[in-house]
């Protein structure tokens, strides 16, 4: 198709109503309606999509978009429809459909009239969708998030290597491949695997200037340094990535006991309450999804403003698109990143059992995150190199490094070290190795090799051993060395590495950060002092409270609950919830007079109070409190709720008890009709009404042996969720 004539811009305002293309998109788009093969690599946010979609509405025939991501296509399909009077211009296969609505799809692409069909690589590859597609015009394929094909992508799908395969039993036509991430290592794998060495490169710039990268040391507070975080972004959207899905729900339910509008993601929930949870997100209903990387594949919401990681991400590449969601309308996008060596260790263990290559790839991507988190480099600097683009400024403005840049120290003679070993071991090892052999460690590795009769051998003993890495990171950014595209991570040296063993120069570096080493989830709560003289006008309090309401003092609030009070100083509802055993109910019926009654303690005597957010934690019972509530709710008996949950009876009961006296009302009359005896009920209800302490011992020595521990404690629930809930 001649495309010199043709008034591109005029179809693309037709199609889409945009009055100019964004980058490379025009020459693109020229490329593929001239016949030819596409390389083309766009960050998120680029508009990669439209270099198939305005093509695929000018040529004749149909073309096919290969694509991992169900959301995704569901949603292009409903984008490309909308903009067509006509229905069926595009369509997609996939597992998520019915029969009736594949043969709908089949049957459109037959009679010519969808001009774009997106297909899930599984599905291209079946029988029956190669023989139906052989029918038709092909008008060419494009390969979404092509950085599948690779290994060394951060999301490898093994059915993406049967592509070019397929194609060829299809019928050939030009094939377009297009991702947002890709080392020239992924891009060498993604060409060769195609088919389409020759093809045309169209790179977009990888620098997000808008993004601001910071690295924060993984410590024992981070829930509290990520709520503070978030309250001073109040209503801003954010998504926070873990990588498990257990640390998802953990968190998810953290935030939203601290009133932050949060709510998880990740592939174990069903479809539909992914789907309502990504609508909630971008109606802007909810302002936080904490997701595994699941979440935000095709999610096109412009105004995200943070992205956190809590766990460093497996690859840099996987951690350049997950941040590219942040800030893509070009505002503010903080991206803050949490790392613990302890992390990586965790990341390696799960590598165990897969296969030796696999883990080998693993390890190389795990050491390149690493570097990223532990260098004092401008972290715009270091992620552009590894996508292998050059950043001139040497400081960047808008990182944490760059924002407070260390000394530098001169590393020349370091360096020098370096280049020598790599050429005496023949450019064949990768930094670990090279590190080792300057150090004159004589590892089983070095002596199989008989390196360690080499007169370069330990030739920087002498030298910090902290310099090493960051001397051969900082080297390879300045172009001293290289890593090997083919055999990744093996270090060659350079033309101008030569010219430095030749006339050495000054070579400043920075020093790597050092992280801390420990970071153990919260511990309960530590021994601040009891304040006695609080403690008792608190106690006073309760008792004249009790009174006029003629309750048992322990239905306002226990003990400890006064304790923590009389330790912690809350002034407002809000933070008397984080007192222990105190409710949002509770603290509403209750709470004012003791707040009012704490905030004037506090003002006449100058007591400080702690000013740190104290963070609401959520036990990690807290589903399984959940669970018990809907289960009563739904009036299953307890002892079916007790086996259920994997519980005795008597355990069931502590956690019952622990729910009704933060403040939550249950209704077990339906369980305790059917197993204790009317009387029984009277008498024992009666007794807690006008009993001082809620204690069972104390119970069963008043009301007799003939009450049971289990009728006592049944009761007691009772009488305290109507009572003081």
């Amino acid at each position: 198709m001649a495309t010199k004539n043709l008034n591109l811009t005029e179809k693309l305002k037709h199609y889409f109503g945009f009055d100019k293309f964004k980058g490379d998109q025009e020459a693109i788009i020229r490329n593929l309606l001239d016949g030819n093969d596409s390389f083309v690599l766009m960050p998120t946010g680029g508009g990669k999509s439209l270099c198939y979609q305005l093509p695929s509405l000018i040529m004749e025939g149909t073309a096919i978009v290969i694509s991992p991501l169900i959301a995704l296509m569901k949603n292009q399909v409903d984008v490309i429809n909308g903009l067509s009077e006509e229905e069926g211009v595009a369509h997609y296969l996939n597992s998520s459909l019915n029969k009736a609505a594949i043969q709908q799809v089949i049957d459109d692409v037959r009679s010519g009239r969808t001009k774009l069909l997106y297909v899930a690589p599984e599905s291209l590859n079946k029988d029956e969708y190669v023989e139906m597609l052989r029918e038709v015009k092909i008008s060419f394929y494009a390969v979404d998030e092509a950085h599948c094909i690779s290994e060394w992508g951060h999301d490898f799908r093994p059915e993406y290597r049967n592509i070019r395969p397929t194609i060829n039993r299809i019928g050939n036509a030009p094939v377009i491949a297009l991702t947002a991430t890709a080392t020239d290592k992924v891009r060498n794998d993604i060409k060769k695997s195609l088919g389409i060495l020759d093809a045309p490169e169209f790179k977009s710039s990888f620098n997000r200037p808008n993004l601001y990268y910071e690295v924060r040391s993984k410590t024992k507070d981070i829930d509290r340094q990520l709520i503070m975080f978030i309250k001073q972004h109040a209503g801003k959207s954010g998504i926070i990535y873990c990588l498990s899905r257990k640390k998802v729900e953990e968190l998810a339910a953290v935030l939203q006991t601290n009133d932050i509008k949060a709510a998880p993601y990740h592939a174990g929930l069903d479809s539909a309450k992914r789907s309502q949870t990504q609508d909630d997100f971008l109606m802007e209903k909810i302002d936080v999804i904490v997701a595994t990387i699941a979440f935000g594949m095709g999610i096109d919401k412009p105004d995200v403003r943070f992205v956190i990681h809590y766990d460093i991400p497996k690859s840099l590449e996987g951690y350049y698109q997950e941040t590219g969601r942040a800030g893509r309308d070009g505002g503010e996008g903080i991206c803050v990143a949490f790392y613990a060596y302890k992390d990586l260790q965790k990341l390696e263990k799960f590598m165990e059992g897969k296969p030796v290559a696999e883990q080998d790839i693993g390890r190389q991507l795990l050491q390149e995150t690493a570097a990223y988190a532990e260098s004092s480099v401008c972290r715009r600097r270091m992620l552009l190199h590894y996508f292998g683009e050059t950043y001139t400024k040497d400081n960047c403005g808008n990182c944490d490094n760059c924002l407070h840049p260390k000394e530098k120290r001169e590393a020349k003679d370091a360096l020098l070290v370096v280049l020598k070993a790599v050429m005496a071991v023949k450019e064949n090892f990768r930094q670990n190795y090279i590190i080792d052999f300057v150090k004159g460690r004589p590892t089983d590795d070095i002596t199989s090799h008989k390196h360690d009769q080499l007169e370069d051998f330990g030739e920087g003993e002498d030298i910090d051993p902290k310099l090493w890495n960051p001397v051969i990171r900082q080297a390879i950014i300045a172009g001293y060395l290289k890593k090997d595209v083919e055999n990744y991570g093996i270090l060659k040296i350079t033309a101008a590495g030569k010219r430095f063993v030749k006339s050495p120069v000054s070579f400043l570096i920075v020093e790597d950060t050092v992280f801390s080493e420990d970071y153990e989830e919260e511990s309960a709560e530590g021994g601040t002092a009891l304040d006695p003289v609080l403690h008792s006008m608190l106690k006073d309090l309760r008792r004249r409270t009790a009174q006029k309401l003629n309750l048992p003092a322990y239905v306002i609030f226990q003990d400890i609950s006064l304790e923590q009070m009389a330790t912690m100083y809350p002034i407002t509802l809000q933070e008397l919830q984080n007192i222990q055993g105190v409710g949002a109910g509770k603290a509403k019926r209750y709470g004012q007079p003791f707040c009012d009654l704490i905030k004037k303690h506090c003002e006449e005597n100058d007591i400080e109070r702690p000013e740190e957010l104290r963070v609401r934690t959520v036990a990690k019972k807290s589903m399984l409190k959940v669970k018990i509530i809907q289960s009563i709710d739904r009036q299953v008996a307890l002892d079916d709720i007790a086996n259920a949950q994997g519980l005795d009876f008597d355990e069931l009961l502590t956690e019952v008890e622990a729910i009704v006296y933060s403040g939550t009302k249950l209704n077990i009359d339906y369980f305790i009709e059917e197993v204790i005896d009317d009387d029984h009920i009277d008498d024992i209800y009666e007794y807690f009404q006008e009993s001082e302490t809620d204690d069972i011992d104390v119970a069963q020595r008043e009301l007799g042996p003939e009450y049971s521990e289990d009728e006592l404690r049944l009761v007691r629930i009772k009488f305290l969720s109507e009572m003081a809930n």
